[in-house]
């Protein structure tokens, strides 16, 4: 009787390769992002083993592939998962891998290695990964070395990883990825074993202390003027939050990651603090007498109120990030969730709403002077309005996945918090061209669900091929393109600090990524008429497959702060007088803004 190829396969002595590729799959991993290369063939191998079970989502950058498990993490809370080659494949990930750690995801990073015998020979492309990897992979960093080890040194890179909520990394040299899974080519002569261990880990929700809970209680109670800052650690603490900030008669105050832990149309919240914040969240930072902070380690502590002026009560799941910006007078290290579960009952529910009541009313007039920005007669098309129309065609559980930069700005003011959406970007690496791949994975991760990407031309074009990616896997993602030939922060960055912008515009022609995407076989528009706009962000939210909009945008429109400073009027005024270029083009922006909120 003759054997079908999945007999011969169970026939093939198992490899170490193929070891890797059925304990991530034990482990409940589904999808591994990456390139192949030569110095991975045998892992390449093991994933072909397990390809009924294992996805391998083929990249056509390594730093792409980084931020897919990373964007992978951040939405599905599970490990993400990237391999690359050895030397180059494995440096480019580098990336991505931060973006990983400095936002606390489990991330692993899995590369090649060459050969053990030629180890240290000066042999090509011979980088050695782990102690390149040494700062990064803070959570587990090795290069294995016998076959033995294997499964039980990926039980415990997944583990540390989970743990941690860290990258953790493995390095396979050519010929241990293709030895026999077992085999033991050494004589030993101490008493140890290889490691033995099971793709299991414990993540309980970590409940508060008692005398912690009574303490923060004790500040909080005693507060008058309370305010409330979180962050991305209490996005699963939704219901609690708006209780305790009902209670104590306090405003919610929301970092940038932490935008989708309530939403932005709710009395509570007055929105973003720092740059690209709100006026009413900088404002009652300056004059609360009492601070919790909750899941957030917000490192702008300029926005924050100043030492003396408010006790603090910081709410965090990691000791280490108690205390980093602020001195704190209760700690407590918990779930965000259930820790404000327990000190909901502790605290004396507040009859004196003064204090919310005076920055609701300014959390409302700023709304509307962000509306009045959304202006749809303005030509140059505003920022504003390509992602307000983007907010008012999205689904109510879309996920938007964001680029630094100007785009951060728009997002963070334009694209609201309702339903079950989400919104993700690079919080504290905050690199460039995240957005494209993280909503690669993140449509793969959930495809009943709408997943926009909104990012900048400069970001995209950073990683572009990736659109590439999302066709060939049939991804249905948006991708929305603000469009003003510029790497706008940069730019506005450079006149706040007093200096005429330099090389940070690109020479015509602008590009056209409308055409790259129907030269992909997807759907593309250009836009420069705003009348098109609406129409055209339906249509490719309405297709059915991967689509993309790219939108030329007013290029002088500038990320203003929510509340301008002295200083940064100051450092304007010098920019322009040391012959900033765009200035008067600039100046009728602003301008115009300025009578557009007036008149709302």
């Amino acid at each position: 009787m003759a054997q079908t190829p999945g007999d011969e396969e169970d026939d093939m002595q198992e490899i170490v390769g193929e070891s890797l590729a059925r304990r991530l799959v034990e482990w409940g991993v589904d999808t591994v992002f990456g390139l192949p290369g030569d110095g991975i063939n045998g892992l390449m191998e093991g994933f072909r083993r397990q390809r009924e079970k294992l996805n391998f989502v083929l990249v056509h950058h390594e730093e792409a592939a980084a931020f897919m498990a990373t964007g992978y993490a951040k939405a599905t809370g599970r490990i993400g998962v990237c391999c690359a080659t050895s030397g180059p494949g494995a440096i480019h990930l580098l990336n991505g891998l931060y973006d990983a750690k400095l936002d606390h995801v489990p991330v692993l990073a899995i590369t090649g290695m060459q050969e053990t015998s030629v180890l240290g020979s000066h042999y090509q492309q011979e980088v050695h990964t782990p102690l390149l990897y040494q700062d990064v992979a803070d959570a587990y960093n090795l290069m294995v070395t016998n076959p033995q080890q294997m499964p039980g040194v990926l039980d415990l890179a997944i583990r540390h990883a989970l743990a941690r909520r860290s990258v953790a990394h493995l390095s396979f040299p050519n010929d241990v990825q293709v030895a026999a899974a077992g085999e033991d080519p050494y004589r030993h002569v101490s008493p140890g074993e290889p490691p033995r261990s099971s793709p299991v880990v414990s993540q309980p929700a970590v409940p508060a202390e008692q005398r912690d809970l009574a303490r923060a209680a004790e500040v909080l109670n005693a507060g008058t003027k309370i305010a409330m800052l979180v962050g991305v650690g209490a996005r699963h603490a939704r219901d609690e939050v708006l209780a305790v900030a009902e209670a104590l008669g306090s405003p919610i105050v929301k970092t940038l990651p932490g935008k989708m832990v309530v939403p932005d149309d709710h009395p509570l919240t007055t929105g973003g603090l720092g740059l690209l914040g709100t006026k009413p969240s900088e404002e009652l930072m300056e004059q609360c007498d009492t601070l919790l902070m909750v899941g957030t380690s917000f490192p702008y502590a300029k926005y924050l109120p100043s030492p003396g002026q408010a006790r603090v009560v910081q709410i965090d799941i990691d000791a280490s990030l108690v205390g980093l910006r602020l001195p704190v007078d209760a700690a407590i290290t918990a779930d965000a969730k259930v820790a404000l579960g327990q000190l909901l009952p502790l605290l004396q529910h507040r009859t004196d709403r003064s204090f919310l009541t005076r920055y609701q009313r300014e959390g409302d007039a700023w709304r509307a002077d962000m509306a009045s920005l959304e202006d749809a007669q303005r030509s140059p098309i505003a920022p504003q309005y390509l992602i307000s129309c983007v907010d008012k065609a999205a689904t109510s559980d879309a996920i938007l996945t964001c680029d630094s930069g100007t785009i951060a700005t728009w997002s963070a003011r334009h694209w609201t918090i309702r339903g079950g959406r989400e919104f993700y970007l690079s919080g504290n690496l905050a690199t460039m061209a995240p957005g494209l791949p993280y909503a690669i994975a993140m449509q793969h991760a959930y495809p009943g669900r709408q997943v926009i990407a909104f990012v900048g031309d400069g970001g995209f074009a950073m990683l572009m091929a990736e659109f590439l990616t999302a066709v060939r896997h049939e991804l249905p993602i948006k991708v929305i393109i603000n469009n003003n030939n510029a790497y706008g922060q940069i730019l506005w960055e450079q006149i706040v600090l007093g200096y005429p912008e330099y090389a940070v515009r690109h020479r015509q022609p602008e590009a056209d990524f409308g055409a790259w995407a129907r030269a992909c076989g997807a759907h593309g528009a250009k836009v420069k008429d705003p009348k098109d706009l609406p129409g055209a962000i339906r249509e490719a939210l309405a297709h059915p497959g991967p689509a993309l909009v790219d939108c030329d945008v007013n290029p002088n429109e500038p990320p203003m702060p929510g509340k301008v400073q002295y200083e940064q009027a100051k450092y304007f005024t010098e920019a322009f007088l040391r012959g900033q270029p765009n200035k008067m083009a600039t100046l009728a922006t602003v301008a115009r803004d300025k009578i557009n909120e007036l008149r709302s």
